[in-house]
């Protein structure tokens, strides 16, 4: 098989997530629990610090770290690839009195994001980086993120790292992805990785811990842009 034929093979095996977490979430509506993540609470607590009032949230799945944010007082705006996805934001937000703070689109990060320029304080996600995105799509988001941040803008985001139980098991994907139990595609990050992708950012730092079962180790970084 020739290069090119290989490379269409694995775009087509990447692009197959999108259906995979349509069924994922459809078939549960709190895949991940309902209490708000470790790197939330975290992020929150910065946010409160230093005045962060309008978030923007990528990889939203099912709300649960939304509506905390919501209910802490930030205004949300929060971006999921699945339709079940972003129905099951919409319909917490609403459940728990907090649809005036959430408002959730679908949409796919590979593309520019839908807002203008310095719009956010704050952009969060958790887990989003780590999907089945490419390291030059990975760049892409990070210098679309950097636009629609506000001077002083800060981007938290946690992804898997290469020193996880599942690194280099299962499926090899392309570049450090792999394809692992119950066919999720990971995009394991090295430190370096995390430094390539914060290019154009004033500054960086990185925690690490852990999370669920294995446990999985994860990366928590934090960069902010300039003034």
């Amino acid at each position: 098989m020739n290069k090119e034929a290989t490379e269409n093979m694995e775009k087509t095996v990447l692009n197959s997530q999108q259906p995979h977490w349509e069924n994922v979430f459809s078939n549960s509506s709190s895949r991940f629990g309902d209490e708000a993540s470790y790197p939330a609470r975290r992020a929150a607590e910065l946010f409160k610090k230093e005045g962060k009032t309008k978030i923007l949230e990528l990889g939203g799945g099912q709300g649960r770290d939304s509506c905390f944010f919501a209910n802490e007082g930030f205004s949300v705006h929060v971006l999921d690839y699945t339709e079940s996805g972003v129905r099951s934001i919409k319909e917490k937000a609403e459940e728990t009195g907090l649809s005036g703070f959430v408002k959730a689109l679908r949409h796919d990060v590979r593309d520019p994001l839908p807002f203008e320029d310095e719009t956010f304080d704050a952009c969060y996600s958790h887990m989003l980086y780590c999907m089945a995105l490419t390291t030059e799509e990975l760049e892409f988001l990070s210098s679309e993120v950097k636009r629609v941040l506000n001077p002083r803008g800060v981007n938290i985001y946690t992804a898997r790292h290469t020193g996880d139980a599942h690194y280099g098991t299962g499926t090899l994907r392309g570049e450090d992805m792999y394809e692992i139990k119950g066919g999720f595609i990971v995009h394991f990050f090295s430190r370096e990785k995390v430094e390539q992708l914060a290019a154009g950012y004033e500054s960086f730092e990185v925690e690490e811990f852990e999370e669920g079962e294995l446990p999985r180790k994860l990366y928590l970084v934090t960069i902010r842009k300039e003034d």
